[in-house]
């Protein structure tokens, strides 16, 4: 595929590759048979891997898409346009839409209410040094939790002088990258290997004023007509911490004005910044909602599980898409005996910083806990230029805090998938997302093995993975072919709707996603300790 698969022409593909998937090679080989109706799928018990993947089928799933956008639709924000946002109604009802369906289904349905904290900015915002004053959420963004205050000081680089050669070091994760700092100064720092809390805290500890995180570089050199990308490709984006900073928080910075002081530094000219960040802090209840089986072994538990809130707007494909392909999976497995229990949470809070699924996995009794022994995460399942990108913990860049089960014990889930989409010819690669942004880090700290799969959002899809799967150089989703950062983490855009999902896209994917799930489902688990 050397060009982007038109809709019509990727339904043709996908039923041309599912016609070879069924043959002897396939290991979805056992009976199959032309695609049932959606009566037949409804009254039979999906006991094969095979007749599971067969009832995923792009009506049904696209009908839950449809009714996330009216969901969207009928609880506008005060912006007037569609919303399903943390602490927002339409999240709320997205919420009980799932639960209503999973409940008939026969699942014990449990709605986990936990309280959060809001976050506001007020009044004008400030960035600037003596020549030039950057442009907010655009190069720059004030991190969810950051302090307020008006500073005016010289920008220190922690890390850099001192050990240029250590990329690490310029995160400030530990107190030893900070030798030399002096209080008072601004500490810039690079996105690193550990969380946003510890790079702020280490910095506060050391005595800085505010702190600067700027992006990583892009790998691969991609700069949009706007600049840098999207949030993995060097571009700015707001970053979250999960407890009040007390000192004033840019993050994330673009690597571009993050390079630029850092270069005004190393040349003898330590710019001068003054910030100024006004905060407003409350508290509000967000909700997971949890739907259990009554069926296979509750000792070994594998949770299947995505967010279910969006950013921005209506979230249809971040993250409607992979809640609709878990849901789906939901309701076509809740008759099937499968050998370890499953357990379906659609998570809140995920975009502003994984709240749902770190208060779950940090509230569970060690009992509890030991009962989980598996994890598959479904985070964006229907871009129009796609990616197929499986989550790995051992391409993470915080692995090293995993607990050491972890990476061996997550690859059966990447060969799962790599099986069912070598079957069907497509190609799918590990990536490190679902273990640094999404809702399987929260299960991979509390050491449970975990895969997933994402098929990328936003900037910059680059020659190399066209090669691999076809379409455009530049936006993954949304106004294709473009380099406009997409729809999904851009603010004040309201275009993550139905129109930025592939329908033909989301069956495959979630076909995939079924094969891996019922293959996990009924595999041998050791017990967790």
């Amino acid at each position: 595929m050397n060009a982007l698969i038109g809709k019509h022409a990727l339904r043709a593909w996908i039923v041309g590759a599912a016609a070879l998937m069924w043959c002897a090679a396939s290991p979805l080989a056992a009976g199959a048979a032309a695609e049932p109706s959606q009566a037949v799928c409804a009254a039979r018990v999906n006991d094969t891997a095979a007749k599971l993947v067969a009832c995923v089928q792009q009506d049904a799933l696209w009908k839950h898409m449809i009714a996330f956008q009216r969901i969207a639709d009928q609880n506008p924000g005060s912006d007037g346009h569609g919303n399903r946002d943390t602490g927002t109604s339409g999240y709320k009802a997205s919420v009980d839409y799932v639960a209503r369906l999973v409940r008939a289904a026969g699942y014990k349905v449990t709605v986990q209410p936990y309280s959060y904290a809001r976050f506001s900015l007020a009044g004008a915002l400030a960035f600037r040094t003596g020549t030039r004053s950057f442009a907010y959420e655009r190069e720059w963004y004030v991190a969810r939790l950051s302090g307020s205050g008006a500073v005016t000081a010289p920008v220190q680089p922690v890390g850099a002088t001192a050990v240029p050669a250590i990329a690490d070091a310029r995160s400030g994760c530990l107190p030893n990258d900070y030798a030399g700092f002096a209080p008072g100064h601004i500490a810039l720092l690079q996105r690193g290997p550990c969380s946003l809390d510890e790079q702020a805290a280490a910095a506060r500890a050391a005595g800085a004023a505010a702190v600067i995180v700027y992006n990583e570089p892009d790998p691969y050199g991609a700069v949009s007509e706007q600049g840098r990308g999207g949030k993995h490709q060097g571009g700015a984006y707001q970053g979250n911490l999960t407890a009040a900073a007390g000192i004033p928080v840019l993050a994330v910075v673009s690597n571009a004005v993050g390079e630029g002081l850092l270069a005004q530094y190393a040349a003898g000219r330590a710019p001068t910044v003054h910030l100024d960040v006004s905060a407003r802090y409350g508290t509000g209840i967000d909700y997971n909602l949890i739907a259990e089986s009554p069926l296979g072994d509750p000792n070994a538990v594998v949770v299947v599980e995505g967010h279910l809130d969006a950013i921005y707007g209506a979230g249809m494909l971040d993250n409607a898409s992979g809640s609709t392909t878990i849901l789906e999976l939901a309701l076509q497995i809740a008759k099937t005996q499968t050998r370890n229990r499953l357990r379906f949470i659609w998570f809140g809070g995920e975009e502003l910083g994984l709240l749902g699924s770190r208060y779950y996995t940090t509230h569970l009794t060690a009992k509890e806990l030991s009962r989980i022994v598996f994890d598959i995460d479904s985070d964006v399942t229907a871009t129009p230029n796609y990616d197929i990108q499986i989550a790995d913990p051992a391409d993470a860049h915080n692995a090293s805090r995993f607990p050491s089960n972890v990476v061996p014990a997550s690859r059966i889930g990447t060969k799962d998938f790599d099986r069912y989409f070598s079957s069907i010819g497509m190609v799918s690669r590990a990536a490190p997302f679902g273990n640094d942004g999404t809702d399987s880090n929260s299960f991979a700290l509390v050491g449970v093995p975990d895969t997933g799969i994402l098929t990328e959002q936003d900037c910059c899809k680059q020659k190399w993975e066209v090669d691999i799967w076809g379409g455009v150089p530049g936006n993954y989703e949304g106004n294709i072919p473009s380099h406009d950062g997409g729809c999904v983490d851009q603010p004040h855009r309201w275009c993550d709707n139905l129109s930025n999902n592939d329908p033909h896209l989301l069956e495959v994917v979630s076909k995939a996603f079924a094969y891996v799930a019922y293959e996990i489902a009924n595999r041998v688990f050791p017990r967790r300790p």
